[in-house]
């Protein structure tokens, strides 16, 4: 009888490192390969450009593979109780970090059911995070972009979204990154906002830049950047114009626009009834959700319905009523809106929507609710932050901090030495400069 291997694998992008560990793994007796979930990596590293069917496809069709299950979790332990396997194989790669420690328990757990533990060492010049690293800004399609956000958010407790304004900000987005508990945590996606768009540019948030140059800013961002994208699309405008910008989003490769249940003049909800300001009929807003829908291409493509009833003081019924309607018109999800200093009342919307739906997504922008944070969104069955506008709110004291010190040391070199990143460091900062 043939010894039983058992692998465990992410496979991404394909390299010799992948066909030399299978290599090892078939010599030793019939190879399982444990196949990462998009969920298992995706809680500790990038989601992967291809998804979990479409590695598997690949890796089916290499010779030496006898079989692919799935590991739903970082850790092999499962897999192996349920294969007992003679032998687990694992890359030297997965002894750093945040990763040693699953190791260092799989190799306890193979000792005690008497298999054994091998260490496969391959060229330590293939190092898979910086094959991948390289390779994912010239493999991203707008077919691929755009299929992220869904698998994202169907793998993450929560999908973290910043804002980007332009190109510069877009590589923020795409490349901010800390370590937290052995685990790099960085964004997941981009939010391309009406509010920082108009304002980068020195126009006023009514929607007075248009859809054209809107749609540049769009593919400025995507030109230099891999993660999927949402678009804050306003109230969509008239739905014939907006079916039309739905098949543009969606060509470009854009995940998602997000409407609000608004209509006449824009102004930001963040002046609530300060302003001028009328909500949408649940008709006419449901039928511009159900065109929109009608005119999209692909499945990949999301319409998020944003309601503005709490902004408004028309209350939470009615908010969860239009929840209601707009998913029945077709929304992909709810984004839900507050201008309160805490989060009781989105907390206790998510409740009671929970209550009758436990699939539909929902997104919050926690822009004046600050406090609150990922895990207690998480628990409130919250899937996706967007945080809305801090990036370009940071950009304007720091530019105007330099601006008046010149002025006021007649000379730049006390802003260049306070404030300023040097020249070289900044041209670093584009990529094949």
């Amino acid at each position: 009888m043939m010894s039983k291997v058992y692998l465990p694998m992410i496979a991404d992008i394909l390299h010799p490192k992948h066909l030399e560990l299978i290599y090892q793994g078939r010599k030793l007796g019939k190879l399982t390969i444990g196949l990462q979930t998009d969920k298992a990596i995706s809680s500790f590293q990038k989601l992967p450009i291809h998804s979990y069917e479409e590695r598997k496809e690949i890796l089916s069709n290499i010779i030496g593979v006898d079989s692919i299950i799935p590991q739903e979790e970082i850790s092999p332990i499962n897999n192996i109780r349920q294969l007992q396997p003679d032998y687990f194989l694992y890359s030297q790669s997965w002894k750093i970090g945040y990763l040693q420690k699953f190791i260092s328990e799989a190799n306890d757990l193979m000792e005690s059911i008497g298999g054994k533990s091998i260490e496969i060492i391959v060229d330590k010049n293939l190092d898979s995070n910086k094959i991948i690293g390289q390779f994912r800004s010239k493999i991203i399609t707008p077919d691929i972009r755009r299929g992220m956000l869904r698998r994202l958010i169907r793998s993450k407790e929560i999908v973290r979204v910043i804002e980007a304004h332009n190109g510069l900000s877009g590589l923020i987005a795409e490349n901010a990154q800390v370590e937290r508990e052995g685990r790099n945590i960085e964004y997941d996606a981009i939010w391309e906002s009406s509010l920082t768009d108009s304002v980068s540019k020195g126009k006023p948030d009514i929607s007075a830049v248009d859809i054209t140059s809107r749609i540049q800013t769009i593919d400025q961002i995507l030109d230099v950047t891999s993660k999927p994208m949402i678009v804050d699309a306003d109230n969509g405008g008239m739905t014939e114009i907006f079916t039309f910008n739905v098949k543009t989003m969606e060509r470009l490769g854009v995940s998602a626009v997000i409407i609000e249940d608004k209509k006449g003049l824009k102004r930001n909800s963040l002046f609530g009834t300060s302003a001028n300001q009328s909500q949408d009929s649940i008709e006419e807003f449901c039928n511009k959700i159900s065109s929109g829908k009608k005119a999209q291409h692909t499945e990949d493509f999301m319409i998020f319905a944003r309601i503005e009833s709490l902004i408004l003081e028309v209350g939470m019924d009615d908010a969860l009523k239009r929840s209601k309607e707009y998913i029945r018109a077709g929304a992909d999800g709810i984004m839900i809106h507050s201008k309160q200093k805490n989060p009781e009342e989105i907390f206790e919307f998510a409740r009671k929507f929970r209550s009758f739906d436990a699939i539909t997504p929902l997104v919050v922008v926690p822009s004046t609710y600050s406090s609150v944070t990922e895990s207690q969104l998480i628990e409130a069955g919250i899937n996706v932050v967007i945080y809305a506008n801090q990036l370009l709110r940071a950009s304007y004291p720091a530019m105007l901090n330099v601006a008046n010190s010149i002025l006021q040391n007649e000379r730049c070199f006390e802003s260049d030495e306070e404030y300023c990143m040097s020249i070289k460091e900044i041209l670093n900062l584009i990529p094949e400069t």
